[in-house]
């Protein structure tokens, strides 16, 4: 089979990404809660928000990531490369394309939530991260930083052990959405949810000054998960132990993935 180019694999990774947000921020931003013209307040809420970001990377994984390994995330793209499972040259134009895609979905939410009369980025906090007054439950900094860390660090494992050469080959897009659809419920009332700097930032840009002071922590502690995950994940599971074969994302036929780099 032919490798894709690096520009078929960045196309793939813009067309992830832009989902990921679109569909992700946009259950959030669009119809987690709101009122009819009766009055009656309807929403998908919580749940239903948790499984649309869930939903977004397992469809993405499955049509993009047969071409690009379907990262999605400049962490997960970090983690990797730790985890020697992306070549790190391919880590500056993957997170340049994912933060670009994020940001043109958060571009086209921006129009589309716009149409409602009343509308606003700033007021309504646009599907952005916060910690202390803009945390969903009221968490500070401190909880913000270890849940950050610790589910992005969840999510990696997660990556890493579903595209294992030892793992059931076929099912690994399943297990990362749901595995991103747990993270979700478990931490959207304390940030709102990053674990992937490139959302964050995404929907950042439109939520003004006090989401764009708060965004360094969902940049920085996605990131230290991500390589914390990277970096043990052999020493844990046995992966390069003796009779263990693991050439990772790159080649795991669950996403059909290219060599990447």
């Amino acid at each position: 089979m032919r490798e894709p180019t690096l520009g078929a694999r960045l196309g793939a990774e813009f067309l992830g990404t832009f989902w990921l947000v679109l569909g992700g921020c946009g259950s959030a931003v669009l119809a987690a809660t709101f009122l009819t013209e009766d009055g009656v307040q309807l929403g998908i809420g919580f749940v239903g928000v948790s499984l649309a970001f869930g939903l977004t990377v397992l469809t993405g994984a499955y049509a993009f990531g047969h071409v690009s390994g379907g990262h999605f995330n400049p962490a997960v793209t970090i983690g990797l490369a730790v985890a020697k499972r992306f070549e790190w040259r391919g880590v500056g134009p993957y997170i340049a394309t994912q933060v670009v895609a994020a940001s043109v979905a958060g571009a086209v939410l921006f129009a589309i939530a716009s149409g409602r009369s009343g509308f606003s980025a700033v007021e309504s906090g646009f599907a952005s991260n916060g910690y202390g007054d803009r945390s969903p439950g009221g968490y500070g900094l401190v909880s913000a930083l270890i849940a950050e860390i610790v589910l992005t660090a969840v999510f990696l494992y997660i990556i890493l052990g579903a595209t294992d050469d030892r793992a059931p080959k076929g099912f690994a897009p399943i297990a990362i959405g749901l595995g991103l659809t747990l993270i979700h419920l478990v931490s959207i009332p304390v940030t709102n949810t990053s674990v992937n700097p490139a959302r964050s930032l995404g929907v950042a840009w439109f939520a003004g000054g006090d989401a764009l002071s708060q965004v360094w922590l969902f940049i920085v502690a996605p990131i230290i998960g991500a390589v914390i995950a990277g970096a043990s994940y052999a020493l844990i599971t046995g992966a390069n132990e003796p009779g263990a074969v693991d050439e990772g994302i790159a080649n795991n036929p669950d996403l059909g993935t290219a060599r990447a780099g």
